[in-house]
């Protein structure tokens, strides 16, 4: 970078975008601007009306190093510490996967679901969130359904501490309890639930080695990782969640567009389930399964 003009933010922010593009950023500038913002600790709009001013050497100097890590391929959530879902901000380590928009769509089902089953329910409504990670799923549930009760669940501890800071962060500590297990195995027998979400692990072995440096390397092989062909969790919930929920109940579970086919055979196989059914996200990709049960 040595020039005699000055490093002011819109240069930066132009010569970050060109630089982490060529290290393979599938969105450079927003990543620029993300950990810019961070850093001023400004809202990232702001950073156009301040395109001509110069954010001084420590800024420079901060920045640089975050943006060497982000070329290295550490997701910019890990690197800022947080993520927005649904509406909401979320702190994120790498002991939990970043959240993303496809994920909404559970939110979203979920939400629709309750509209069809809370009006026949005089009680708060209980929903498991099987895997919770940083929490996105069972606090959503929280702040958008009423009355509600929760049980979030993750066989990792680590994950688990981030998902409470979560909870804390947004409120909904009395709605919502931490549950350390493997998917529904380590419950007690009751409560039953009326709503199981899910995004479990579903990528393949061959998938994995395929994916990008920043989720092949940076994030955890264990909320990933779905076994040979990625269907070794949902093989396990699907059983799990017939026996926990009640009848009429909804097992509403994230998938991977390639299997498609398999959750609904597997759902139908079980033959507790009524016949299931899939929600797909904005690019038109199977993104979701629901199923009913009997």
């Amino acid at each position: 970078m040595a020039t005699t003009e000055t490093w002011t933010i819109g240069r930066l922010l132009q010569w970050t975008g060109d630089f982490l593009r060529k290290h393979g950023a599938a969105s450079p500038r927003l990543d620029a601007e993300v950990l810019l913002a961070e850093i001023l600790g400004i809202p990232r709009i702001q950073l156009y009306t301040s395109f001509d001013v110069d954010p001084g050497d420590a800024v420079r100097t901060k920045f640089r190093e975050l943006v060497r890590r982000r070329a290295a391929g550490e997701p910019v959530a890990y690197l800022v510490g947080h993520r927005e879902f649904f509406s909401l901000n979320f702190a994120v380590t790498p002991d939990v996967l970043v959240p993303r928009p496809e994920t909404e769509f559970v939110v979203i089902a979920l939400l629709d679901s309750v509209r069809q089953f809370a009006p026949a329910v005089d009680r708060p409504l209980r929903i498991a969130d099987v895997g919770t990670g940083s929490g996105v799923l069972a606090i959503c549930a929280a702040k958008h359904v009423p009355a509600c009760r929760v049980a979030a669940i993750d066989i990792s501890p680590a994950a688990l501490e981030v998902a409470c800071r979560n909870i804390q962060t947004h409120g909904v500590g009395g709605q919502i309890e931490t549950r350390l297990g493997d998917l529904l195995s380590d419950l007690p027998a009751e409560p039953t639930f009326d709503f199981i979400v899910s995004n479990p692990p579903y990528v393949s072995e061959r998938e994995l080695a395929e994916t990008a440096v920043e989720v092949r390397e940076h994030e955890p092989r264990l909320a990933l990782l779905g076994g040979e062909n990625g269907d070794e969790i949902l093989m396990r919930l699907v059983p799990q969640a017939a026996e926990r929920l009640v009848s009429g109940g909804w097992l509403i579970s994230e998938i991977s567009p390639m299997l498609e086919s398999r959750a609904h055979a597997l759902i139908t196989e079980d033959g507790r389930f009524e016949p299931p059914v899939t929600r797909k996200d904005l690019a038109g990709l199977a993104r979701v399964v629901l199923a009913r049960r009997r």
